[in-house]
């Protein structure tokens, strides 16, 4: 039973995932384990499709907010997006087909060599240098969307900050346009994701709509955040979100919490 209290700490916890989503991404890993402690009862799929509801409306007032602020290279942001989207259906679709105990410990070992570049490179995605041929972006936005898109879908875990890690060390820019690019992309896989957990009836819309509301709420004042601060804000942040991640898989894979 969704209880008055149940719902306030759910709103609460969707805020802050929204506040930390929309600068580094990684809110996932503030709302979906409070969905599993809260909502003992309900299954899996239903509090993932839950979930998606908040991130996707999160994500988009977070990309509204960057939009007019932080310019952002349609051709290949709009590529990976695309692309990312369709890959990000085709990998819930098959979720349930493949060996999901497989990519905690890839996924670890990514995790914490990007920690150790973005730390030991210190002007890493401080400057905006986009590095590859506006004529080329495409082709690698296609392929950064396959990817990581798949993965959402199949996984998702990490989502953010590897779209943040590839807009920064592939394409050249700086972390606050790279959060911009990544909202954009996000919000397309959440967006298709959705249209699954949807279709099969997978959603509690008496949580949904209120923790969505809350994530708009934590997603727009984290913009404002990244964009009144700036890039040193962002690489804090991420490097802080990374960690969290890294100690949270950690755990999971050495100790089968």
């Amino acid at each position: 039973m969704l209880t008055a209290t149940t719902l306030a700490l759910l709103c609460l916890f969707a805020f802050l995932a929204g506040l930390i989503d929309a600068v580094v991404g990684g809110g996932g890993l503030i709302q979906l384990p409070a969905l599993l402690v809260l909502l003992p009862g309900v299954p899996v799929p239903t509090l993932l499709g839950t979930g998606k509801v908040s991130s996707l409306l999160g994500t988009v007032a977070a990309l509204r907010r960057y939009a007019g602020q932080v310019p952002l290279r349609w051709r290949a942001v709009g590529t990976a997006a695309a692309v990312a989207g369709v890959f990000s259906f085709l990998g819930a679709r098959v979720v349930s087909k493949l060996p999901q105990e497989l990519l905690p410990p890839l996924v670890l070992g990514l995790l914490v060599v990007i920690a150790a570049y973005t730390f030991w490179r210190k002007d890493f995605g401080s400057i905006h240098a986009p590095r590859l041929p506006a004529s080329r972006e495409p082709y690698y936005g296609a392929a950064l969307g396959l990817v990581l898109g798949f993965y959402d879908g199949f996984f998702g875990p990490g989502m953010g900050s590897f779209l943040l890690f590839s807009f920064v060390g592939l394409f050249g820019y700086d972390f606050l346009s790279a959060s911009a690019s990544a909202k954009l992309v996000n919000a397309i896989t959440n967006f298709t994701a959705l249209i699954y957990f949807a279709a099969s009836a997978q959603i509690l819309w008496a949580a949904a709509v209120p923790m969505a509301v809350s994530n708009i709420v934590g997603s727009t004042l984290g913009a404002h955040l990244a964009l009144r601060h700036g890039t040193g804000f962002v690489r804090v942040l991420f490097l802080l979100m990374v960690s969290a991640f890294i100690l949270k898989l950690s755990w999971q894979v050495f100790f089968g919490g």
